[in-house]
């Protein structure tokens, strides 16, 4: 190895290094700040509840807190009643003992007072209790900011509804904004929902599983003008100016379908025994380890659109897959269909499909419209990402 490639190799090294410590340092500090801001809660709720504090009580304290700590951010009236919610709403989290770890990083603060009430006050401030039943994602709860949190309880009341967001934007590490698009898509009622044959055609059925969580039944497609995609087949539109709009919008089709998924190419060439055929987009997802395509239909549902795609998966499987991946997956994209039909016609097929439906700007109400993020505000965060990554 040459002294330039060690210097790379220690450079990687360091950078890993780096990198990683920002990491573990950044989900530290937002777990302590989301316990600091749950115990806070606590203390307001239990006195402004109960009547121990007069109306105004909330507005008084912050007022006091901005004069005496000059400067300081995040405890407006407004954020300290989102504090008292937070807690509020989850307070089956305030149900078995006392954290011994936050009792600890008090607990010389609690040594130094002589107040009676200080001393109580902060003891109910840093009693950040631990849930009492298995399931709770708490390392998922800890790691999203309270923001996201905030956006999640006043958008879901179900409980296993906001541990899915929580979840998902822990493990897909989503902006406040992409919460919200997941959240204006209803990302929770459409996951593993599409009509598919998966169980039947992949080789493992933990494979089966992660397929049928990958794909949702409906996707806002809001991106490109998908009502043209069906028109190539007309001689008189140029296959180009469709090509153009597909990779102009790339970006956010990889937001739309999951961060796990890599793009290929759209107009992905198969040639084989001399047939030419195009897919509409091309896919690898690194979760299912697999090739997965894509195709868009302008309207309904027909069976054809399904022997069409097993033809593409035949042909990527036979002369495209890699030794070390597993099948190739399609997904046909289509404005419309009859899903008990779907799911019917659809297992008789070999090889591993699904049908999703989409929407597009003309299908959603005004509500959903505004709750979607901006798109070019989308693209920017991905450049972002992409530039860090390098």
């Amino acid at each position: 190895m040459s002294e330039q490639q060690n210097y790379a190799e220690a450079v990687k090294a360091i950078k890993t290094a780096i990198l990683q410590s920002q990491y573990d340092a950044a989900r530290t500090v937002n777990a302590k700040q989301l316990m600091l801001y749950y115990g806070i809660g606590k203390y307001i709720s239990l006195n402004s509840r109960n009547g121990f504090w007069g109306k105004g009580a909330v507005d008084a304290i912050s007022e006091q807190l901005d004069k005496e700590l000059p400067g300081l951010r995040g405890f407006t009236s407004r954020n300290l009643r989102y504090m008292r919610t937070f807690y509020e709403e989850w307070e089956m989290l305030d149900s078995v003992g006392q954290s011994e770890m936050i009792a600890e990083n008090v607990s010389d603060n609690l040594e130094l007072m002589d107040s009676k009430t200080e001393k109580t006050a902060i003891k109910v401030i840093w009693n950040l209790q631990v849930p009492n039943y298995q399931d709770f994602p708490m390392d998922a709860f800890l790691h999203i900011g309270f923001t996201h949190h905030r956006v999640i309880l006043g958008k879901i009341k179900n409980l296993e509804e906001r541990l899915f967001y929580i979840k998902r934007c822990a493990d897909e590490h989503f902006t406040v904004e992409e919460l919200k698009s997941s959240l204006a898509a209803d990302d929770y009622h459409h996951q593993g929902s599409l009509p598919n044959n998966f169980a039947r055609t992949l080789p493992a059925g933990q494979q089966a599983l992660k397929a049928i969580g990958t794909f949702k039944d409906e996707y806002l497609l809001d991106y490109i003008n998908v009502e043209e995609l069906d028109a190539r087949e007309k001689a008189d539109v140029d296959e180009k100016v469709v090509e153009n709009a597909i990779i102009h919008n790339v970006k956010n089709f990889i937001l739309t379908f999951g961060k796990d998924f890599a793009f290929i190419r759209n107009q992905y060439h198969l040639d084989a025994f001399g047939e030419d055929q195009y897919i509409d987009l091309l896919f690898f997802n690194r979760e299912l380890n697999c090739l997965v395509a894509v195709e868009l239909k302008r309207g309904k549902f027909k069976t054809s659109y399904l022997g069409q795609l097993q033809g593409y998966l035949s042909v990527l499987d036979g002369f495209e897959r890699k030794p070390h991946e597993n099948p190739a997956i399609g997904i046909i994209l289509c404005k419309d269909m009859n899903k008990s039909f779907v799911d019917y016609v659809i297992q008789d097929y070999t090889k591993p499909m699904g049908v999703a439906t989409y929407k597009t700007s003309k299908d959603m109400s005004e509500e959903l419209r505004k709750a979607l993020p901006d798109i070019e505000d989308l693209k920017k965060l991905l450049d972002a990402e992409e530039d860090a990554a390098f």
